[in-house]
């Protein structure tokens, strides 16, 4: 009987630090950005969905190293933000322009600024895979 029990706190164990270890790395790549999910959509093509959000960034805030499973279109709302695409110089882009990320490039971003930054982010992504790989 005890060996069942220290099996079955084992597993408990693996599960608590897989949920630490995923959740973790997001906040800290996080800290100071607020994601605000807008609309997420089935398109045509067999397998894919578009998921449309808003990132706010507060002032000298920044997103680490990430990927997504799919395309992502950026579109500056307001203040700046420099985007760190893997293999290229950094980019800055002011409201009103925008940036194309290909699938599974891994891309940051960050807020150089004291004023506020946002960004409309729409992906378009394989269905039921998670939207976001976080990168060290």
């Amino acid at each position: 009987m005890e060996t069942k029990k220290q099996k079955t706190w084992v597993i408990v164990a693996i599960i608590v630090l897989g949920i630490i270890a995923f959740l973790v790395p997001n906040q800290i790549a996080a800290q100071g950005v607020k994601r605000i999910d807008l609309q997420k959509h089935d398109l045509s093509t067999s397998g894919k969905e578009m998921v449309q959000a808003r990132i706010d960034f507060d002032g000298h805030s920044a997103f680490g190293k990430h990927s997504h499973p799919g395309e992502e279109v950026i579109y500056v709302v307001e203040g700046s933000l420099e985007y760190q695409i893997e293999g290229e110089k950094p980019v800055t882009l002011k409201a009103g322009e925008v940036l194309f990320i290909p699938a599974g490039v891994v891309h940051s971003a960050k807020n150089n600024t004291n004023a506020k930054a946002s960004e409309l982010a729409t992906y378009i992504v394989e269905k039921g895979k998670p939207i976001l790989t976080m990168k060290k």
